[in-house]
């Protein structure tokens, strides 16, 4: 099939790229030029494992077309997918200006019928002001070619987008149109072979979808959150906690680590947009406003640990991080709880050395060269001269640390654990102040033996 991509963000990108490794023709748009010059290039602009050499396959193959020329591309595909950011306004609610934007380009250029699919994360109804916006287009061009407009969420974790993308869970298609169910079932099927993973129903309950998705998800996160505040302050251990409810298959394991907060792209945008349309349409959206209340404090947390490692005495003191990312496998900081805590640790007088795998590049494009930030080229580069550790990615390589190496290199013997990496005792044991996240006391203290050495070593 013929498929133009409208967006060449994660999204897009990934969508494009996925779809021509099956054998399908994509044509990516994007109205950024220097992004088109980089990706014929075979330069991805984010991190996504396989991406750059499933573009680049798909390239040397013919099959992956990127290009700034909206129109052509319109009269191109035969399927249009509208992959745009939908980016928050300041009320919380989406921003569809370029969904609007593309859809009015569809409308001024289409020559014949074609199935407009919006892939984009929108508000419940976007798919009828497409439609508007497309014959609009049409009226003020004086043509009346036929089309079909759907809403086919997509449902890609950062991190792993490829394989969720190739077995996917579900594949939803919001349309009530069957030339575009046969259309789309046809498109997916390279990726539908094991069992039937296609979902019909009508646009707006697949609009919905996809926020009640994340937003179930967001709220997982934000409940095991509270209750690890709780069993901090009961003496309970949140990871054990979280094995014996996760065991309840009405439960699950899924989504209920404890941490220093959601972030990325999608959760945080999207919970703020439900939660405004929720307004709109008169209801008090009373549990997802306690969903982003709950991640925000908790995005505060680790600054309060250290806080009280210091005893609020944080100016001058040096802080190195571990992960820098909202999760591992990516490198986006949108939204990132490191950023919450750099930003709070800098407005202290404190200074910050960060390390992350992959995401020193979009470090420096945010916070550019200050003299209170050093990226360091390696976890232990980061330790080098700070009073004090904290852990705010889970990224694979923090996972075994040497301990004793780590006491030798810090000026204060104090991890912060934003992501319960570690076994508490185990730390004390080699005479750190452990700081976790729900781990039965606010700190795990050495025993007296070694926090006796911990002392001298501090002073």
């Amino acid at each position: 099939m013929k498929l133009t991509i409208f967006g060449t963000g994660y999204v897009g990108l990934v969508t494009g790229a996925c779809f021509a490794d099956v054998g399908h023709k994509v044509l990516c748009v994007d109205i950024d030029p220097r992004r088109i010059e980089s990706l014929e290039k075979g330069e991805v602009p984010f991190f996504e494992p396989g991406l750059k050499e499933m573009v680049l396959a798909n390239r040397k193959a013919g099959r992956l077309a990127f290009t700034t020329d909206g129109a052509s591309a319109v009269r191109t595909g035969d399927i249009i997918f509208i992959a745009v950011g939908t980016p928050s306004n300041e009320d919380g609610s989406a921003n569809l200006s370029h969904v609007r934007a593309v859809a009015r380009t569809i409308g001024e250029n289409i020559d014949g019928y074609k199935i407009v699919v919006g892939k984009s994360t929108v508000p419940v109804g976007t798919a009828d002001m497409v439609r508007s916006v497309i014959e609009q287009a049409q009226a003020e061009a004086g043509t009346d070619h036929p089309f079909d407009v759907c809403s086919n969420p997509e449902f890609l974790k950062e991190g792993s987008a490829i394989e969720d993308f190739a077995r996917p869970a579900r594949v939803i298609i919001g349309t009530d149109s069957r030339k575009v169910r046969k259309t789309l079932a046809a498109c997916y099927a390279p990726y539908n072979r094991n069992h039937d993973k296609l979902m019909m129903m009508d646009i707006r309950s697949a609009e919905l979808t996809k926020y009640a998705a994340n937003a179930m998800l967001a709220t997982k996160i934000s409940f095991m959150n509270e209750m690890a505040a709780i069993a901090e302050r009961l003496g309970a251990d949140i990871e054990d906690v979280r094995r014996g409810i996760g065991s309840d298959p009405r439960i699950g394991y899924h989504f209920i680590y404890p941490g220093c907060g959601y972030g990325g792209s999608c959760f945080p945008k999207d919970v703020s947009a439900i939660v405004s349309t929720a307004r709109e349409v008169g209801i008090a959206p009373h549990l997802l406003e306690a969903v982003e209340r709950v991640n925000e404090n908790q995005k505060q947390g680790l600054f309060g640990k250290l806080q009280q490692a210091f005893d609020g005495r944080l100016a001058g003191k040096t802080i190195a991080l571990w992960g820098l990312a909202f999760k591992p496998n990516t490198d986006d900081m949108r939204e990132a709880p490191s950023r919450v805590l750099m930003e709070a640790l800098w407005a202290a007088g404190a200074k910050v050395r960060a390390f992350d795998p992959e995401a020193m590049k979009s470090a420096s494009e945010i916070y550019g060269d200050r003299p209170d930030l050093v990226l360091a080229s390696s976890p232990d580069e980061a330790v080098a001269g700070a009073d004090a550790l904290v852990i705010c990615t889970e990224w694979k390589q923090f996972r075994v640390p040497d301990f004793a190496w780590l006491k030798a290199n810090l000026g204060r013997p104090v991890i912060v654990d934003g992501r319960n990496l570690y076994d508490p005792d185990i730390v004390a044991s080699h005479g750190f102040l452990y700081y976790a996240i729900g781990r039965g006391e606010s700190v795990k203290r050495p025993s007296p033996v070694v926090a006796h050495v911990a002392d001298q070593v501090a002073v």
